[in-house]
């Protein structure tokens, strides 16, 4: 991983579970369409605390396995989804023997990574013609309060990379195929501050940040009127890319 920010999720894994949205299946099946037919051995890199993985279980003839770099989040990964088994690594160096899986899928992580290193490491690990795909869940900026939202909380550098250039792949692997997918989310004030609290720049801030922070957001959920159970629907945008491996 190329930031320190991205090995500071374990401290707030059980905020990462509640408060962040599970994959749309239809992106994750998307992703992993051109996978030959038969047995299918999917290595969930970056996996967190397992958001991705569920999905992937769900796959038909699937054989999934986690990869994560910190421990915490695959302890919390494991009570998620029990049964699926689990190491610690990252996508410059997987715990994977060459040429062992169909598919490496990454969610919400390949902004974290050293591009060229990941897709070198991920194309020895992976088998000739196998898949990578990419996936993030982003709430959609387009809508004025959500716009607002963003701002006091600060972008993260997911959005940041997918306002800008996008994902880049390099060799073994060819052009990215992208598909998004939009829907929404209904959500309690709780939930809202739970999600903000799960974010990096906000587990990594000091104390005078965050109330700053939490201070912004309670203003603009007071304007918009959510109050104790209340909820807003939240506009989300998957965003899903997939490259084939070649040779």
């Amino acid at each position: 991983m190329s930031d320190a920010r991205a090995m500071s999720f374990g401290a707030a894994a059980d905020h990462y579970e509640a408060a962040r949205p599970d994959y749309p299946f239809e992106a994750v099946a998307w992703m992993l369409e051109k996978l030959p037919h038969g047995s299918r051995r999917i290595a969930d890199v970056g996996a967190g605390t397992g958001k991705l993985t569920r999905v992937l279980v769900e796959a038909p003839d699937a054989e999934v396995v986690a990869i994560d770099p910190d421990a915490a989040m695959l302890a919390k990964l494991r009570e998620t989804v029990p049964g699926v088994p689990t190491f610690v690594g990252t996508a410059e160096a997987l715990p994977l023997p060459d040429a062992s899986v169909d598919a490496i899928v990454l969610g919400q992580a390949w902004h974290w990574v050293d591009a060229a290193a990941a897709s070198a490491e991920i194309g020895r690990a992976l088998r000739a013609g196998g898949t990578l795909g990419l996936i993030w869940n982003t709430r959609d900026n387009r809508v004025d309060w959500v716009r607002r939202l963003t701002e006091i909380m600060h972008s993260s550098a997911a959005e940041e990379l997918l306002d800008q250039a996008g994902p880049v792949v390099t060799e073994p692997f060819g052009a990215l195929e992208a598909e998004r997918w939009e829907w929404g989310r209904p959500m309690t004030r709780e939930q809202l501050h739970t999600m903000a609290d799960s974010r990096s720049h906000l587990i990594a801030a000091d104390k005078g940040t965050r109330a700053e922070i939490d201070a912004g957001m309670d203003a603009l959920f007071d304007e918009l009127g959510v109050h104790g159970e209340g909820t807003i629907d939240v506009p989300y945008v998957t965003r899903a890319f997939r490259a084939r491996r070649a040779g």
